[in-house]
């Protein structure tokens, strides 16, 4: 759970360079709720989705009213530091309604803009074009989406996402209000292209179809916006595809979440070209071949089961025996595999659902029922399934190889309610039969409808916060996948799931909690917050961004160490734990900074009525006194309900005011009480008190001295007690030690003789071997004695011969000095070895020893373990 460290730095709030980015715009400045003239012709504010900040990098988009704004180079934060917003720039659009979504294509290159009714793409400039200090307006070439088909007298628009299989992330799914879903595959360089879908599909045909061969495209003429049943029962609130690196259909998959809680799903939802990731066909292509296989001859399956999975076999044989187009990626990426659509089955898919909430709440408040947004987080990828029995190994990232083999669908209400369901059966790929076996269609429509595990419903608001008019939306977390946050109107809340996820891998009933939140409680009511945006950055840290109408809201983390990982199994080795980090004398809670509210900025609008009367037929009554008439009371009344809302607000505005600067003094006399704890904690350290002399410099360098010293004394003494010790203590020998000692006292038993009876005891115990190579080497030393014994004798027989004899001349001499080198005993100094030749040896033999040894304790280990793995 990341931890808040601070809040809206100062720097971003009014009067700083950083606060221009999320100011109000000059139209928004100009128009005012108050003015009566305004309130005639202007209508409601749409209720919907609000996701006004998006981000390339750490560059952020704000868009506020009808134009856009860029902070170019580092952005609004830099490493933590204190800076400005030096590189702000203003992007004008040529939208007619206030600009409700910003949508940053998966390549970064392209920006969708979307007011309630109309859909922009913007070719955002390169960031090299944002580092020049001409701060001018820029005008980017910006194309209309459908300029007749969305169109102010259409539904509205919900929901626009970027293909995730979309090739270099160019294709764009619309989704409005009145379950009209549309593919755009967009060329830069064909402005045809944005004209008109490459595919639309009208759910409410979709759901009453039975074979592929009716039309379920959209209408071109204008529909009738009267009631029916199936406008209000299908009336979109939001729409979501899975990651482009989840496993399975996942990344085919619309997930379409109705107003009314209904949710359906459309797999596959392909354009006509199509760019999928690497391992992706591989696995379908397995699964699908698996499926057949083990379906095929069974006759327990129905024959709908076993049309579904020749279809199935049919679309991905299309797509094995394509020799998929080649593209450049970007540099240093492996290069681009785009394939082409199957045209069999058809390029329509089936409508799945709606459906059945399992282990759901019945009694459910409305405002819980009702859905605002869907959030999908795909299964992972199985690689090592897929790769198996292959020599190269698939590369993924991490995250994408952990997690949870199922994929979950996180739903959220008005009233700010969270659920997690799991698709425990899995959604597959799914198609109409053809017209000649229309009966099946009739019959998969009587079929029992499919299922959603419910885990768990979590809320994010309190009760008495929720409201009919909130638009809570969902926002993913740079760090983990399985986690994220809500948006609602009361403030900002995190949710993360990887505390059971991988647990629920291995055993789905072991979760004991649904995972960790915490509500970023920002003080007061905002009225309306954009969905907010993490940022990651080394440079930047961990941040969320949100903002008003009027002022940024920024909350600033301390980065993560890292990221939950798997359970793995328990090490027998038992881990010591670390001690918990000293906490410091005083710790601050950080807390949102006050942000006056913006009325006080407001000018009043009465010099725009006399401006107006001024212009009016009635601009006689402006330069005369005061008469009562009809006339008079009009302009007097007009101008009284200027004056009384201005007055309301400012006077709301300034005991806002006033609250904040009573709870300031609270926290103030808060902090004193906590300074002057951390005073007495320090004096207590220092050694200060009425008695002390000297200043505080010199107590703390005594009391330093002291410790020194006292440090030193503990010192000496732990060495005299460490040597105490190891003169009275043996240690115990090693198994080579005791080894080495029975095997010199045998050899010292084999040619000595026992000492003892008691030491001639274990000879008994050796084997046969060992009492017969004791044997030889007694026999030997006898040998070697009786032989040393006769040699001496002869020796001292030769000696006396050639001391008593004449020596009979040179040649007598001669024989008898030959004879006596043959046959004279060896002395000590003829046996003397050089220094070298001996210093060689011996290390020669402790080499060997070590060998040995080594190889001993190898085997001692190898038997250790073998007898821990013993039952």
């Amino acid at each position: 759970m990341p931890k808040v460290k601070s809040y809206t730095p100062s720097w971003l709030s009014k009067g700083s360079p950083g606060h221009n980015l999320f100011s109000a715009s000059i139209d928004a400045s100009r128009a005012s709720l108050s003015s009566p003239y305004a309130s005639k012709t202007k209508r409601k504010a749409p209720n919907g989705p609000k996701r006004t900040i998006a981000r390339r990098g750490t560059e952020i988009f704000v868009a506020n009213g009808k134009e856009i704004r860029l902070s170019g180079e580092r952005g609004i934060i830099s490493g933590g530091i204190t800076h400005s917003v030096t590189s702000l720039y203003i992007i004008k659009t040529p939208v007619a309604d206030e600009i409700r979504q910003l949508v940053i294509s998966p390549n970064e290159n392209l920006l969708a803009i979307l007011t309630s009714h109309t859909v922009h793409v913007c070719l955002i400039p390169d960031p090299s074009h944002l580092s020049s200090e001409d701060t001018e307006p820029i005008r980017p070439k910006i194309w209309t989406l459908g300029p007749t088909t969305h169109v102010t007298s259409r539904s509205p628009i919900v929901s626009a996402l970027w293909h995730p299989l979309g090739v270099n992330g160019s294709c764009l799914v619309t989704v409005s209000k009145d379950s009209i879903v549309r593919l755009w595959e967009l060329s830069l360089s064909d402005r045809w292209s944005f004209d008109s879908p490459t595919l639309s599909i009208d759910l409410k045909r979709l759901a009453d179809g039975t074979s592929l061969d009716q039309d379920f495209a959209a209408s071109t003429l204008a529909t009738n916006t009267g009631f029916s049943p199936d406008s209000f029962e299908m009336e979109v609130a939001s729409a979501c595809f899975g990651s482009r690196s989840s496993g399975g259909w996942n990344p085919f998959t619309l997930w379409i979440a109705m107003r009314e809680g209904d949710v359906y799903a459309l797999c596959p939802l392909l354009p006509s070209r199509w760019a999928p990731p690497p391992a992706l066909v591989a696995s379908l292509s397995v699964s699908v071949v698996t499926k057949v296989g083990a379906i095929e001859d069974d006759p327990s399956v129905s024959e709908r089961e076993k049309l579904l999975a020749q279809q199935q076999l049919a679309w991905m044989g299309d797509i094995d025996s394509q020799e998929p187009h080649l593209l450049d990626g970007s540099p240093g990426e492996p290069p681009i595999e785009v394939y082409s659509r199957p045209a069999k089955p058809g390029s329509v898919p089936r409508l799945q659902g709606p459906f059945e909430l399992e282990a759901s709440l019945d009694n459910e408040d409305d405002i819980d029922s009702e859905l605002t947004d869907i959030l999908v987080i795909g299964s992972k990828i199985d690689a090592d399934d897929l790769m198996f029995g292959e020599d190269a190994d698939l590369e993924l990232d991490g995250s994408d190889r952990e997690g949870l083999s199922l994929s979950l669908i996180c739903l959220l209400s008005t009233g700010g309610q969270v659920k997690i369901c799991l698709d425990v059966e899995g959604v597959e790929a799914q198609w109409l039969p053809p017209k000649n076996k229309s009966r099946l269609g009739r019959l998969l429509a009587m079929s029992d409808a499919p299922t959603l595990l419910t885990f768990q419903a979590m809320d994010s608001m309190n009760p008495v916060e929720a409201s009919p008019d909130s638009w809570p939306v969902f926002s993913t977390d740079i760090m983990s996948r399985y986690s994220f946050y809500v948006t609602h109107h009361a403030g900002i809340t995190y949710f993360s799931l990887a505390p059971w996820v991988f647990r629920l891998e291995s055993e789905i009933q072991g979760a004991g909690g649904a995972g960790s939140e915490f509500r970023l409680a920002l003080g007061r009511h905002f009225g309306s917050l954009a969905g907010c945006c993490a940022i990651s950055d080394p440079d930047i840290g961990y941040v969320i961004i949100s903002a008003t109408h009027y002022d940024p809201v920024v909350l600033i983390f301390d980065s993560p160490e890292s990221e939950y990982t798997p359970v793995k199994e328990e090490s027998p080795v038992r881990e010591i734990e670390a001690p918990p980090p000293a906490q410091p004398l005083y710790s601050y809670e950080p807390r949102p900074p006050f942000q006056a509210s913006h009325i006080f900025d407001q000018g009043s609008q009465l010099p725009m009525l006399v401006e107006r009367l001024r212009t009016s037929r009635h601009k006689v009554v402006v330069g005369q006194e005061v008469r009562l008439s009809p006339l008079t009371l009009q302009v007097l009344t007009e101008a009284h309900k200027i004056l009384s809302e201005e007055t309301h607000r400012l006077g709301v505005a300034a005991s806002e005011l006033f609250l904040k600067c009573t709870r300031m003094r609270a926290e103030m006399q808060d902090h004193l009480a906590k300074a002057a704890e951390t005073k007495a904690k320090i004096d207590k350290i220092v050694g200060a008190g009425h008695d002390s002399e000297g200043t505080d410099n010199e107590r703390i360098e005594a009391r330093v001295s002291r410790a020194q010293a006292r440090q030193e004394q503990l010192s000496r003494r732990i060495d005299g007690l460490r040597k105490s010790v190891m003169q009275h203590t043996k240690r115990e020998l090693s198994t080579q030690e005791r080894a080495w000692i029975d095997e010199v006292k045998g050899l010292d038993a084999s040619v000595l003789g026992p000492a003892s009876p008691s030491s001639s005891r274990p000879q008994h115990r050796r084997n046969g071997s060992e009492a017969a190579a004791n044997k030889q080497v007694k026999r030997r030393l006898e040998e070697v004695t009786t032989l040393a014994s006769e040699l001496l004798e002869e020796a001292a027989r030769l000696q006396r011969e050639t001391s008593g004899g004449s020596g009979s001349g040179a040649a007598g001499e001669e024989r008898n000095g030959r004879s006596h080198r043959e046959h004279a005993p060896t002395s000590s100094q003829d046996l003397r070895v050089p220094s070298e030749i001996r210093k060689a040896k011996i290390q020669t033999v402790k080499n060997l020893l070590a060998r040995e040894e080594a190889m001993v304790a190898a085997v001692s280990n190898r038997l250790e373990k073998l007898q821990l793995n013993l039952p």
